[in-house]
């Protein structure tokens, strides 16, 4: 099926070529936006009068006169300075909605992005035998959601999670596992992550007190770190032991997160191990990394410490070993050269903005990254309390992750069960886990990336406001009208006239493409939810005011209903690309 145009841009494509006629010379944007006054305002003629050096109200006027009112376009008129205000006729209005409606991919007419590209994005980054925090659920929501948007326009995603699993510490647990070998051994066959979990914590504090208190084993266990590096076979599958084991928790916890982690994207800091040595050789002898006091480092004139004098970027110390550098930019060269990516986004705190701006400059000046390829670092800011102060328990410690979803999904249960009338126990329980994990999604994603967020359950899993719960009520809502429409089925019926409340809907409901369009383009699931938000006010508002199932003709009653139903399939194909489950019924 053909994507749909949306009206905006019929609009603006009569606009644009009513510009055009009237200054023949200039390249036109008419600007065109949602608007209180009409359905739409133009406001482009002000700049491009000023650029003519001609009388804005005139050239409005022109531009009026060679636009053709018919199909799409009711009426057309000058306000003030030189503004268009422009109204849509009803009919287009449901015509456009049931040609999205009537498309059988399930996409409602959304194109796809005319230059699809690659973008490798790296998102959802744990340690191994390391229990995931409060700090790892927005790289995993805001990359899962950008997935989701990227892929519905049509790019080529490839899935990267950066695991931490190298380095000095796990010298510490072979170490101990070598002396204690059934430590990770597994009395049943089916082992939960908890229990893994459990059993990594466990072994990682007994190796700790070991390390702390006995000089020789804390001499045996460098050596190992030694062996770990030069691929050692016996010490490499004891440390594929606690990958494996950290990997059943993992596992574990992106289920309950609702998101499909794939074994094959997860490349940890070892899988560019290999690459290591030639990243340096490539960058020394390119010149573009120097030796200093031992060090390979690159040096930047625009980052200094607090005495003034540059802080380089050290990609390789003086004893020999390679920081979080060397391994970065090995992993540009995979994604560039092997991946073939031309987009490499990067889901990552904003506390490590200055690491990521040094590692893509170093790139650029190596020539991995050019015109062609550009990386992107989409930062993040810090989940707070209620108290506007970083999350962490009343002792101090951080929050466990696990024991956030357990929590939301408590209270997501409680609200459905007190709403519910005819749910059993089991439906309950699920429905309490799709609200409870949609709310601490949708929370998250609502807030634009960039700034910090307040953590408060309590106003997460409210049926009011701006929520993901509200959402999913607007949507069960509608499943249950549609229910008891019986026989009923909704059909558009474009030669009835609209209540304003219906227009408002519909209007909306076009602008989905638009949305999705810009909300991939910028990375930027915030600009979803809030149209999405918007899309179940306007549904709330229609409802008081338009009778569905006692309209007053029957085509009317059938009008509705599909009103109702373009706008169900909307928030669920939207509420999908968030990550989130609309249940049919709550």
């Amino acid at each position: 099926m053909a994507p749909v145009t949306s009206l905006s841009d019929s609009v603006e494509q009569q606009l644009t070529s009513a510009i055009s006629a009237a200054l023949p010379e200039t390249s036109a944007d008419p600007l065109l936006r949602r608007s209180d006054r009409a359905d739409f305002q133009a406001n482009g003629i002000l700049a491009l009068a000023k650029k003519a050096k001609a009388n804005p109200r005139e050239l409005a006027t022109q531009v009026v006169s060679r636009v053709e009112s018919g199909d799409v376009i009711k009426d057309i008129e000058v306000s003030g300075p030189g503004f268009l205000n422009i109204t849509i006729t009803d009919r287009a209005i449901t015509q456009n909605l049931a040609a999205r409606y009537a498309d059988d991919t399930g996409r409602l007419g959304v194109p796809l992005a005319e230059h699809p590209g690659t973008t490798v994005i790296d998102y959802a980054q744990p340690n191994v035998a390391k229990e995931m925090h409060v700090g790892h659920l927005r790289s995993a929501v805001i990359g899962d959601s950008v997935t989701q948007l990227l892929e519905f326009t049509g790019e080529t995603v490839v899935r990267r999670h950066h695991i931490g699993d190298w380095g000095t510490q796990f010298g510490m647990l072979i170490q101990y596992l070598e002396e204690h070998p059934h430590e990770l051994d597994h009395k049943a066959d089916e082992v939960s992550g908890e229990e893994a979990m459990s059993n990594l914590d466990r072994l990682y504090k007994a190796a700790r007190k070991v390390f702390d208190a006995d000089e020789e084993f804390k001499t045996r266990a460098r050596r190992r770190v030694v062996d770990l590096q030069a691929g050692d076979p016996q010490t490499l599958a004891m440390w594929q032991k606690f990958v494996d084991e950290s990997k059943i928790y993992f596992f574990s916890v992106f289920e309950k997160l609702d998101m499909e982690i794939r074994d094959a994207d997860i490349v940890g800091e070892s899988g560019y191990n290999d690459m290591l040595a030639e990243t340096c050789r490539l960058l020394e002898e390119s010149g573009v990394a120097v030796r200093s006091e031992g060090a390979l480092c690159v040096f930047f004139d625009d980052v200094l410490g607090p005495d003034g004098k540059p802080v380089p970027l050290i990609v390789q110390k003086s004893d020999g070993g390679y920081g979080y550098a060397a391994t970065d930019l090995s992993a540009i060269r995979d994604r560039v050269f092997t991946l073939k990516a031309d987009t490499l986004l990067y889901v990552v705190d904003a506390r490590q903005s200055l690491h990521f701006k040094m590692v893509f400059e170093t790139a650029r000046r190596a020539g991995w990254l050019n015109e062609d390829v550009k990386a992107v670092q989409l930062a993040f800011g810090t989940v707070l309390g209620k108290d506007g102060k970083p999350f962490k328990t009343r002792e101090g410690e951080t929050v466990r992750l696990v024991d956030l979803l357990d929590e939301a999904i408590d209270r997501a249960s409680a609200v459905v069960r007190e709403k519910a009338q005819d749910l059993s126990e089991e439906e309950i329980a699920e429905r309490g886990t799709q609200v409870g994990i949609g709310a601490v999604k949708y929370a998250d994603l609502s807030t634009s990336a960039n700034r910090d967020y307040k953590f408060d359950l309590d106003q997460m899993v409210s049926l009011n406001g701006d929520t993901s719960v509200y959402l999913q009520y607007a949507y069960a809502r509608i499943q249950s009208i549609l229910r008891k429409a019986g026989e009923t089925r909704p059909v558009a019926h474009p030669e009835l006239d609209l209540h304003e409340a219906e227009r408002a809907l519909g209007l909306h409901a076009d602008a989905f493409a638009a949305t999705v369009a810009d909300a991939a383009a910028e990375y930027a699931p915030h600009k979803l939810t809030a149209y999405l938000y918007q899309l179940a006010s306007l549904f709330t508002t229609f409802y008081d005011k338009c009778p569905v199932l006692k309209a007053e003709s029957p085509e009317q009653i059938e009008n509705r209903l599909f009103l109702c139903d373009i706008t169900a399939r909307t928030l669920h194909q939207g509420m999908a690309l968030l990550g989130i489950r609309t249940p049919g019924r709550l």
